[in-house]
């Protein structure tokens, strides 16, 4: 049951929503009477009764609202064009990145190769320093190199690996023979030396490229004058 405080809020409330309905009829009857400011005024002209100026608020409700959807698509449109260049950037910069990646792989890669002696490469390098070889003058042997009294051999550095053994042990053996002899050889003597350096240069030439150019035309250039000492003295 209800109060009489809450019967008197209620009738306050009535009064007002009355007093609020006659303020707004009293200016829509007006207008459509033709009053007030020469009669009800829309964008299709004057409303002749308060229906019809009721619509026409209505209508320019709808009319600002439709508007305001269409600046919100307009706006939703625009993020869109903005959201896909972004990616579209996006996208470019990375494949930007990887191609500058790519060309600087190959380019590394073409430098390498450069750097990397083919076989008739390695072989035209040792035809020219065969060719240097020749047209220097052979130096005699010092006797720090081969001593004329008992016929031992210096070698030069990259000679005295193990893979030339053999070559050293037999030229040691050929020319310790000829200091025997007072630096006097047989003819045969003379062919058995140069047969065994022929042989230790070719044993040398198996390694061009795989040593230093200057070790190698040194001990090239140390076999020859070995080989041209058989046509000397040894005193």
């Amino acid at each position: 049951m209800k109060s009489i405080k809450d019967i008197v809020n209620m009738r306050i409330v009535a009064v007002v929503c009355t007093g609020f309905i006659v303020s707004i009829a009293e200016p829509l009857s007006v207008f459509a009477q033709g009053g007030g400011y020469g009669g009800g005024y829309h964008r299709g002209g004057y409303a002749s009764t308060a229906g019809q100026a009721a619509a026409y608020g209505m209508s320019e409700v709808i009319r600002a609202q439709g508007y305001a959807n269409m600046q919100n698509s307009a706006a939703a449109k625009n993020w869109e064009q903005a959201k896909t260049m972004e990616i579209q950037n996006r996208e470019l910069w990375t494949n930007t990145y990887f191609k500058m990646r790519e060309e600087n792989s190959n380019a590394r890669k073409k430098e390498q190769t450069r750097n990397v002696l083919t076989d008739a490469e390695k072989e035209a390098n040792h035809d020219r320093m065969i060719r240097v070889a020749k047209m220097s003058s052979t130096p005699r042997l010092r006797s720090t190199q081969l001593d004329p009294v008992t016929g031992h051999i210096e070698y030069p550095l990259i000679l005295t690996d193990d893979r030339y053994a053999s070559y050293r042990e037999k030229l040691d053996a050929l020319f310790s023979e000829r200091a025997t002899s007072g630096g006097s050889l047989q003819y045969s003597q003379y062919l058995a030396i140069q047969n065994a350096v022929q042989q230790f240069i070719d044993a040398l030439k198996s390694q061009v490229g795989k040593v230093p150019a200057g070790d190698y035309g040194s001990a090239r250039t140390f076999l020859n004058s070995l080989a041209r000492e058989t046509k000397h003295s040894s005193g």
